[in-house]
C-alpha cells in the first residue's frame, strides 16, 4: 500500500512539475515495476503494453469517433442546432443560455468530445449571447458547463475507454448515458433559471420566433438526426458492431461535410491531422495509465482495497460516495481522460466485489469527470473558452459555471440514489 502512495504522489509531482501527465504515469509505473521485478521485466512489460494497446481492434473506434466529431464540425451542424435551440427558447429569460445547453447535448450526440464540443460551441453562442446584453459568467459558464455533456451523451470516446478497461457492453453504456444526459441537460437549465432569478440582467430575453420560423429550423437539424440514428441505431438494432458504427459515422460525418462546405484537400488535411493528433494524445495517455496501473497491481493496493470495502460491506453506498470524493478532489489537478484511466483499473475491481453495476458505476464516473471539466483550477473546459474567447477572464468563466457545478452535484446524488435512471434502457440492449 505505501509503494502505491509513494508512486501516486511521484506521479502527482511530475504532473505539477509540467511534465506530461501521459509520461508522468509511464514513467513512475516503469520505475515502480523495475523496483518490483527488473529493469529487464519492466522493459518488456512496457513494450508489450505499447504494442498491444496500438494494434487492439478494440480501440479502433476511438480514432473512428475522433474523426466523425472533426468532420461534424466541419459540415457546421452546430451552427443548424444552436439556430433551432434559439428558436423556441431565445425569447425566455435567460433563453439563449437554455438553447446553448440544448444544442451542446445534440452537438455531443454526433460527436463525442467536451472539448470539441465547447470549442465549438463558444464560437456559435458566445457573440449572439453578448449581443443581446448577457452577462460574460452566464454566456462562458452555459457553454462550458454544456461542453461536458460531450463524455456522457453517447457516442463518447470516454465511455468507450470505459467499456474497454472494465469489459463491458459498450452499446449498453451508450445508452445508459441517455437518461443521464437528459437529466444533465434538465439540471443544466434549471441552473440557468436559477441565475436569472438572482440577476434578471445576465439573461434579458430575446425576440419570439414565428411558427413559420420555427418550423424551418427544426427542418435544417435533419442531418444531425440523421447520422445520430444511423450510428446508435445501428448499434442497438444489431446492424453493426460500434466500431463498424464509429466507421460509418465517419463517413457519414464526410459527406455533410463535403455537402455542406464542398470538398478541398486543404479542410480534409486539417481534419486528418487534428484527427491524429487527438487520436495519438490519448493513446500516448492510456499506455501510461496502463503502465502505472501494472505496477499498482503488483502492490498490496488493490487487496487492500477490497479489504476495506469488505468491513463496509453492511453501508456499500458509502464506498460509493467516497470513490465519488476521490474522483472530485483528483479532478481539481488531473484533467479528465488522465483520471479515468489512472483509476477505472484500481476501483472497479471493488465496485465488483461489492456487487454494484458496472455500467451504472461508469456512467457515474464519466459524470464526476465532467463535473472535473469545470472546477478549478484545472477546468479543462474552462481553459478552453479561454483559448476561443481571449477577452473573457479566467476568473469570470470559473464564477459563470458555479451554478452548474452545483446542478451536477444535484444530478450525481439522484443518480447514486436511484441506479434506475441510468439502468431502465439497458434492458432493451442484448
Amino acid at each position: 500500500m505505501i509503494e502505491a502512495l509513494i508512486a501516486f504522489a511521484a506521479m502527482l509531482a511530475l504532473a505539477f512539475a509540467r511534465l506530461p501527465i501521459a509520461f508522468a504515469m509511464g514513467l513512475v509505473g516503469f520505475a515502480g515495476f523495475a523496483f518490483k521485478t527488473s529493469v529487464p521485466a519492466a522493459l518488456a512489460m512496457a513494450g508489450a503494453v505499447t504494442y498491444e494497446t496500438g494494434l487492439s481492434y478494440a480501440l479502433s473506434i476511438v480514432p473512428l469517433f475522433v474523426l466523425m466529431g472533426n468532420l461534424v464540425t466541419r459540415a457546421g451542424l452546430s451552427e443548424q442546432l444552436y439556430d433551432a435551440s434559439h428558436a423556441f427558447l431565445g425569447h425566455r429569460r435567460g433563453g439563449l443560455a437554455m438553447a446553448t445547453i440544448v444544442a451542446c447535448g445534440g452537438f455531443s450526440a454526433i460527436c463525442g468530445s467536451s472539448i470539441a464540443t465547447a470549442a465549438t460551441m463558444a464560437k456559435v453562442a458566445v457573440p449572439p449571447m453578448r449581443r443581446f446584453g448577457y452577462s460574460d459568467a452566464l454566456a462562458s459558464g452555459s457553454v462550458a458547463a454544456g461542453g461536458t455533456l460531450g463524455i456522457l451523451i453517447p457516442p463518447s470516446v470516454v465511455l468507450v475507454i470505459y467499456g474497454i478497461l472494465t469489459q463491458q457492453n459498450i452499446g449498453k453504456l451508450f445508452i445508459a448515458g441517455v437518461l443521464p444526459g437528459l437529466l444533465a441537460i434538465a439540471c443544466y437549465i434549471g441552473a440557468v433559471r436559477f441565475t436569472v432569478a438572482l440577476d434578471p440582467k445576465a439573461g434579458p430575453p430575446g425576440p419570439r420566433r414565428s411558427g413559420a420560423e420555427r418550423l424551418a429550423a427544426l427542418k435544417r437539424v435533419w442531418g444531425v438526426v440523421a447520422l445520430f440514428v444511423l450510428v446508435l441505431g445501428g448499434i442497438y438494432g444489431g446492424v453493426f458492431t460500434p466500431t463498424e458504427a464509429a466507421g460509418i459515422g465517419a463517413a457519414g460525418g464526410f459527406v455533410f461535410a463535403i455537402v455542406r462546405r464542398g470538398f478541398s484537400i486543404g479542410w480534409l488535411r486539417q481534419v486528418l491531422v487534428e484527427s491524429a493528433a487527438t487520436t495519438g494524445m490519448i493513446f500516448t495517455i492510456l499506455i501510461g495509465a496502463l503502465v502505472f496501473a501494472n505496477f499498482v497491481n503488483m502492490t498490496s493496493m488493490p487487496g487492500e482495497l477490497i479489504a476495506a470495502s469488505e468491513k463496509l460491506a453492511v453501508f456499500p453506498i458509502l464506498v460509493i460516495i467516497a470513490i465519488c470524493v476521490i474522483y472530485v478532489l483528483l479532478g481539481c489537478v488531473l484533467e479528465s481522460m488522465s483520471m479515468i484511466l489512472l483509476t477505472v483499473p484500481i476501483f472497479y475491481p471493488v465496485v465488483q466485489h461489492l456487487g454494484f453495476d458496472l455500467i451504472w458505476f461508469g456512467i457515474l464516473v464519466v459524470v464526476v469527470t465532467e463535473i472535473s471539466l469545470i472546477t478549478p483550477p484545472v477546468g479543462l473546459n474552462v481553459f478552453v473558452l479561454r483559448t476561443v474567447l481571449p477577452d473573457i477572464p479566467t476568473g469570470t468563466v470559473f464564477r459563470g459555471v458555479l451554478p452548474f457545478i452545483g446542478a451536477d452535484v444535484v444530478r450525481l446524488a439522484l443518480l447514486v440514489a436511484f441506479p434506475a435512471i441510468t439502468l431502465y434502457l439497458t434492458q432493451f440492449v442484448r
